[in-house]
């Protein structure tokens, strides 16, 4: 049996896989997890065992950075240390992978059709390939090619230093420091509470009237869903710019980390964030502010940008890890 997992701030799922002889995987069990109900992961990794299976190997991407095969989680308490697992899993074949490191590998895997490419000048090359996903946090990541094949890289990039690029964002970041004033990073931004913090920034800038639709902060309703959904669907001007203002954002970061990794073999956006605003990224907000390079603006002009439909991406990248 195969064991796989892709371990998230907002939710955990595991899968376990059995394969046959001509190498095809069939998921046995597949279970979804929340997170932050559970004091640690092994917590959830007992409820989720069946008694007596057979773990053949087992790896896990997993929200934070891996050092040495043990990660303290960005978002949760939770520590993993692939030398605990082996023992609890009784394999010797346990790997734990940053979370942009599995969903970089899962991209590799996904057919077409669950992929939207956004600029329509891409023309497919060979090279590396950038990931970045914006959800629970923003995650980066890098598949370098060696002239055969893809290695995944794994990156905290999205803890960089967000970079302003016009009066407005110069604005936003004096905002963001007075909560961060030891380090504003894009994350603050292109994640779920990015949302948040923009129209927060937008109603002290006084660009429209505050929505009576959006709760406060300390509510039970996830107040940036409704902030993004109000922005996509066009009902609230304030929310409207506020996600126009995210996906300038996310554009001009995607930009940066294409260039900082020479991705002229594409661009995987991954996440949650992207599928649930489809329509703003599509608007031509994004791509434009990604190309916004000065002299690299033909460089970037030709690579291929994809989003992925598929939330299963990190752990399809878990699933295949030891088949690379």
């Amino acid at each position: 049996m195969i064991l796989a997992g892709d371990i998230g701030g907002t939710k955990t799922v595991l899968s376990i896989l059995t394969g046959d002889a001509n190498g095809s995987l069939t998921c046995v069990q597949e279970q979804t997890y929340p997170s932050r109900q559970y004091p640690e992961f092994d917590d959830i990794l007992t409820a989720f065992l069946p008694a007596g299976v057979n773990i053949k190997s087992a790896c896990f991407g997993v929200a934070g950075p891996v050092v040495n095969q043990r990660c303290q989680t960005t978002n949760l308490p939770w520590l993993l240390d692939a030398a605990a697992l082996k023992i609890k899993l009784g394999t010797a074949k346990v790997k734990l992978l940053n979370d942009l490191e599995a969903m970089a590998l899962g991209m590799l895997y996904l057919p077409e059709h669950d992929l939207v490419e956004l600029n329509p000048n891409a023309e497919t090359q060979e090279g590396n390939i950038a990931v970045i996903a914006a959800g629970t946090g923003l995650g980066e990541a890098i598949l370098y090619w060696d002239g055969n094949k893809h290695h995944p890289m794994a990156t905290e990039g999205g803890h960089s230093d967000f970079a302003a690029q016009n009066p407005r964002q110069d604005q936003l970041l004096a905002y963001l420091r007075k909560s961060y004033p030891d380090h504003v990073s894009y994350e603050r931004i292109l994640s779920g509470i990015g949302f948040s913090h923009l129209y927060d920034f937008l109603c002290e800038q006084d660009f429209a009237p505050p929505c009576t639709d959006v709760p406060d902060n300390n509510g039970d309703i996830d107040r940036n869903a409704v902030i993004s959904g109000l922005g996509v669907s066009g009902e609230d001007r304030l929310c409207a710019e506020a996600v126009r203002l995210f996906v300038e954002l996310y554009g001009a970061e995607t930009g940066n980390l294409a260039l900082k990794s020479l991705a002229i073999g594409g661009i995987f956006i991954g996440g949650g964030i992207g599928p649930k605003i489809l329509p703003a990224m599509q608007d031509g907000n994004f791509i434009q502010a990604f190309k916004a390079k000065g002299r690299f603006l033909p460089l970037l002009d030709k690579i291929p940008v994809k989003l992925s439909l598929n939330p299963r991406t990190p752990l399809i990248g878990a699933i295949n890890y030891f088949d690379l």
